[in-house]
């Protein structure tokens, strides 16, 4: 078993990252056998769809970095590493460019709805990103990729390029990657608006927890939270059509190791005045270690490139057969 998953370098995890990826990114880890291993990267190949300066991209790459590992990532046991220090994922975008169809593309969701009404304006990167993301699953020949719903169209992309390069060119070189679903993933929405995800891109701060903010600013942003005058039913079922407060109890839910029906059930007949307390609490107690330790690895840029250059030189490694495979079948000459 390979698993393969990757995050964009925004430089700093939130909530959401945090209990909606990371901490089954390190549950798989710790239950990897010897056989099976991990690989995760930070996509910061991926980043260039948008602008960002040069400073800042480097700086966000060594955070995310640091964040994962505070997080419980262990660059020991697991692939850790940037998508750049590794060349096999650009080359193979470009050798699987040949066989992805623009009618493919076309029907990508997710790239709808980033480049808006202003289609023609979006770069070219934005429109071949999902066949960067099947290159970076097909180099390492992943048998398993963790996906939310926001990526299964692209993670079936992925297959369907997989399949017609093997048959093009009669081979059986790319795996064909399976979704994994954590069955306790936890969709965390943002403080501010129940409706929509937590995000970094939301222009208010108040609208997300940030694994660097400390435990008054936790406190605060737990208090001014959205929720209802509504009190707390006995069973999650009451929630129905609360969207701020199933989010509320989902947090502490997630964050507690309980089912929602265990936390209305403790909290039943309260209001948010008595709830939210309890729910920062519990936030600050979760995140402080992975705060600590965050503040204490970014201080050390020699250290965190040093764990990305092992990383990448395991990923070259592992995605140099699959690599001049590919060359090879296409009759390229290196």
């Amino acid at each position: 078993m390979r698993v393969l998953s990757g995050i964009q370098p925004t430089g700093n995890l939130h909530l959401g990252n945090y209990l909606g990826a990371i901490r089954n990114w390190v549950r798989m880890q710790d239950e990897m056998d010897s056989q099976s291993q991990c690989f995760f990267f930070l996509a910061d190949m991926h980043s260039i769809t948008v602008h960002e300066g040069r400073e800042q991209r480097i700086r966000n790459v060594r955070d995310m970095a640091a964040a994962l590992v505070a997080a419980g990532i262990d660059p020991d046991r697991s692939v850790l590493f940037n998508q750049a220090r590794v060349p096999a994922h650009a080359e193979l975008c470009w050798l699987l460019n040949g066989t992805a169809r623009i009618g493919w593309l076309n029907r990508m969701t997710q790239f709808k709805d980033k480049a808006g009404k202003d289609r023609e304006g979006a770069s070219v990167g934005l429109f071949v990103y999902p066949v960067l993301q099947a290159a970076d699953i097909l180099a390492y020949n992943a048998t398993h990729v963790p996906v939310g719903e926001d990526q299964k169209q692209h993670l079936e992309l992925c297959r369907d390029i997989a399949t017609k390069f093997n048959t093009d060119f009669g081979v059986d070189l790319f795996t064909l990657p399976a979704p994994i679903i954590p069955k306790e993933t936890a969709r965390i929405m943002s403080l501010r608006d129940g409706s929509a995800k937590m995000s970094k891109s939301d222009p208010s701060d108040m609208s997300r927890i940030n694994l660097t903010d400390d435990d008054d600013m936790i406190m605060a942003k737990v208090r001014k939270a959205k929720s209802d005058q509504e009190m707390l039913p006995e069973t999650a079922e009451g929630l129905a059509g609360r969207a701020e407060a199933t989010n509320l109890v989902g947090i502490y839910a997630a964050l507690a190791g309980i089912t929602a029906d265990a936390v209305c059930a403790r909290f039943a007949g309260q209001g948010f005045g008595a709830f939210k307390p309890a729910l920062g609490e519990v936030l600050v107690e979760s995140l402080r270690p992975i705060r600590e330790r965050f503040l204490q690895l970014r201080t050390d840029d020699d250290a965190l490139d040093a764990i990305l250059e092992k990383g990448a030189a395991k990923a070259s490694a592992a995605a140099e057969p699959t690599l001049r495979a590919a060359y090879d079948a296409m009759g390229l000459m290196r």
